[in-house]
């Protein structure tokens, strides 16, 4: 059964910067593109970055030169480095996979940008 474990979020003021984990199971993780997505209250889940099997990397618009994602296969771990913050960031982060998401989603991890 796929799964999804997604931390590392939390209270930060705008400009500021948080780094975000997310381990998976169930799956191959290696050969998998995965993703990282987010939901704000009101809105629906959009996808933030996503990254190949060859480490490859999407950015949606909103995020380029802010965020970086990244992926250790040995640790089945994807992250998602934030810098410069924005209100506008604040949302709950999910991971899964980049191509075409699994019906299984984690809990999330909220961030919150605000002062």
């Amino acid at each position: 059964q796929v799964q999804f474990v997604e931390s590392g979020g939390g209270l930060v003021q705008p400009g500021g910067s948080l780094r975000l984990s997310c381990t998976a199971s169930g799956m191959s993780f290696s050969s998998r593109h995965i993703g990282w997505y987010r939901q704000a209250p009101g809105t629906q889940r959009e996808l933030v970055a996503r990254i190949t099997p060859d480490a490859n990397t999407v950015y949606a618009d909103f995020v380029k030169g802010r965020f970086t994602i990244s992926r250790d296969n040995a640790k089945k771990t994807i992250y998602l480095q934030m810098n410069n913050l924005k209100s506008a960031d604040t949302a709950v982060y999910f991971c899964n996979g980049g191509l075409r998401p699994y019906d299984t989603w984690g809990q999330g991890t909220q961030v919150t940008v605000s002062s």
